[in-house]
């Protein structure tokens, strides 16, 4: 199906609900191939069966800036 969206003032564009609800996420990735952008749902498994998650996002949790490797030392001995 294809459809055209505009950008708001932001450059932003809206996903229509039809299509989000599809998936069980409200995370997508977008790649950009050649002349082409390539949206796709980031479908995350169920931490409880993968027993796999974040513990540390430098951009999220760190302004963007890097870790020392004896804080993420500690981080992870708080988790374990």
């Amino acid at each position: 199906m294809t459809t055209i969206l505009k950008t708001t003032s932001k450059g932003q564009i809206t996903i229509p609900a039809k299509w989000r609800k599809k998936y069980d996420t409200n995370q997508f990735i977008v790649d950009m191939k050649n002349d082409k952008l390539e949206i796709r749902p980031l479908i995350i498994e169920d931490r409880n069966t993968k027993k796999e998650y974040t513990v540390f996002d430098a951009i999220r949790d760190n302004k963007g800036k890097g870790l020392k490797a004896e804080d993420l030392i500690k981080a992870l001995e708080k988790i374990s």
